[in-house]
């Protein structure tokens, strides 16, 4: 099957969730505590006619990290530059980047814990005093290169805020967590979904959906979208709760949102390591998963319900995940 939390996503994934983004604070569903700072920092902002403070946000992967970062520059009225950070490979790219900045642009980089240490330390100058500060090395020897930059916002995402170093992290004047959404707000999200999809939705339907989302938006829409497919297929225009489970359940989706590469990794700890504690390295080599796919799409919901632990050790299973699956401490498999 498909892997619905797969961190990868295609042009047609991003295009449509791009549609699917609210444009406002007032359309953006959930974190309202997060909502609320924002709004006071990007009205100070306007009132005092300057560019917001840099931003970083951070938490798992499909919680609207991209999508806060438009909205603020929506509610700023200035125009965003996006770029991942596995992209800026040198100190030119990301001077290339700067320096097309217009005064007030919002700079959004993701991934930003994945660039490299060389080229974030030209950041720092440019975050601080709006300098580009770079080295030019000719065969007479190194000059160093100063332009004068606009003020900017820079808006950085990452699911890993402790692989940021202690100078970048400092650098920015306003650090927010995104927050798992509540199966409530989740339902909200699928409806407004099938309203952009033009699709009707029963509230039932809505909220089977939102349960088995791991209270992440981007995962709501992906199972929406396979949902109306299997509704469509029969024919039906209307989306009932019997379609959504139907269609949940040949997706392998369980009723907290578990899917097959949960219960793989799950009952592998439990049958073939006994419970743990094992390390992520070789949970990843045994279930024939990447490390870092494990560690940053599937275990932060697992550990968020209690499921799994980590320790200095490695991962262990807690009594909860035992439960779940019905499995027992004497008839585990070895």
């Amino acid at each position: 099957m498909a892997r619905l939390l797969d961190g990868r996503k295609n042009d047609k994934e991003i295009q449509e969730e791009i549609s699917l983004r609210p444009k406002r604070l007032s359309e953006y569903v959930g974190q309202e505590d997060l909502k609320s700072n924002f709004k006071v920092f990007i009205g100070a902002a306007l009132h005092r006619d300057e560019s917001l403070d840099h931003i970083l946000l951070y938490g798992p992967p499909g919680l609207g990290k991209t999508t806060l970062a438009n909205i603020i520059a929506n509610e700023m009225g200035a125009n965003i530059h996006i770029v991942n950070g596995p992209s800026i490979e040198k100190t030119g790219d990301l001077a290339s980047i700067l320096t097309s900045l217009e005064p007030g642009d919002v700079l959004f980089i993701d991934e930003i814990h994945r660039i490299p240490r060389i080229v974030e330390e030209v950041l720092y100058s440019a975050m601080e005093d709006f300098k580009l500060s770079i080295i030019i090395s000719k065969e007479s020897g190194a000059k160093e290169l100063n332009l004068q930059l606009p003020p900017f916002t820079l808006i950085g995402a990452t699911t890993r805020a402790g692989d940021l170093s202690s100078p970048l992290r400092a650098r920015f004047g306003i650090t927010e967590k995104l927050q798992y959404y509540t199966v409530e707000e989740i339902s909200k999200i699928v409806k407004r979904t099938a309203s952009v999809y033009s699709t009707e939705i029963d509230d039932d339907a809505s909220l089977e959906i939102a349960k088995r989302s791991r209270g992440t938006p981007r995962i709501a829409n992906r199972l929406f979208r396979r949902v109306r497919d299997f509704a469509n297929y029969e024919g039906k225009d209307i989306i009932s709760l019997n379609n959504a489970k139907t269609a949940l359940k040949a997706l392998k989706v369980d009723d907290i949102g578990l899917d097959d590469v949960d219960i793989r990794y799950l009952k592998t700890l439990i049958e073939r390591f006994n419970g743990g504690p094992v390390g992520l390295e070789v949970l990843s080599n045994t279930i024939g998963e990447e490390a870092m796919n494990l560690e940053d799409v599937y275990e932060p919901y697992l550990l968020q319900i209690g499921f799994i632990d980590r320790t200095s050790r490695g991962r262990v299973a807690t009594e909860l995940a035992y439960k779940h699956l019905k499995i027992t401490h004497q008839n585990k498999l070895f």
